[in-house]
């Protein structure tokens, strides 16, 4: 069965968060969700990572089979970078200081693990909590607007770092974001969120996105209840 969701609602109070989305995520492929804040996004984050529950609808992943990235990488001031990323492994793993050094690496950041978060750039403590992530060996690699507080250049860094970790990879990864041009520079798929509905779904082809994709999102964050009229 494909990951993912189906049918998925949710409410807070009288109001409609979620309504009846469904999203699949392709093995070894970026799903960017897109959309303005408030428009549910990363609330259907939580609900595939079973933070939360949802009022209706079916999650297709185990929650253990997810990883989770936010914003911040919270990591623990008082420990060194190999001991932060220590806590991501079960007790009884018998390889741990291997496996520490070969999620550094991935990350780009092999000759860190003494280092402590205070000495870290923001860019690199952002790549220690992917490292914590990729520790979990997730089927699924859920992040929550990951960048969004790293300067232009970093970001632009990080996010060329990670589509090199997922692609050819049997972990499938979901994005959020609201940031139209972070989408296409590192979606395989850009679904467009508006009003708690799935509005637009656009593929990255060979030749890349259709040239008018902007004015296409555009027009997907209409209202809804004014588009398409007849």
């Amino acid at each position: 069965m494909m990951k993912g969701l189906t049918g998925i609602d949710k409410r807070y109070g009288g109001r409609t968060v979620l309504d009846n989305v469904s999203l699949s995520l392709p093995e070894g492929e970026i799903t960017c969700l897109l959309g303005p804040s408030g428009c549910g996004k990363s609330t259907l984050l939580r609900i595939l990572g079973g933070l939360i529950p949802a009022d209706g609808g079916s999650v297709n992943v185990q929650p253990a089979d997810c990883a989770m990235v936010f914003q911040e990488p919270r990591l623990l001031p008082w420990l060194t970078v190999a001991e932060n990323l220590a806590l991501a492994l079960p007790f009884w793993r018998t390889n741990k200081r291997q496996a520490i050094d070969s999620a550094l690496v991935k990350v780009q950041l092999g000759g860190t693990r003494e280092m402590m978060p205070a000495s870290l750039s923001g860019g690199m403590a952002q790549r220690v909590g992917i490292a914590r992530a990729l520790l979990q060996n997730p089927s699924a690699l859920l992040m929550d607007e990951p960048f969004a507080a790293l300067d232009a250049i970093t970001r632009t860094e990080q996010q060329q770092m990670l589509r090199g970790l997922i692609s050819g990879q049997r972990a499938s990864c979901l994005f959020v974001t609201h940031d139209i041009h972070e989408a296409i520079t590192i979606g395989d798929r850009i679904l467009v969120m508006n009003q708690g509905r799935i509005a637009a779904e656009f593929v990255r082809r060979e030749g890349g996105y259709p040239l008018d994709l902007k004015q296409l999102v555009l027009n997907s964050l209409q209202p809804l209840e004014t588009r398409n009229p007849q």
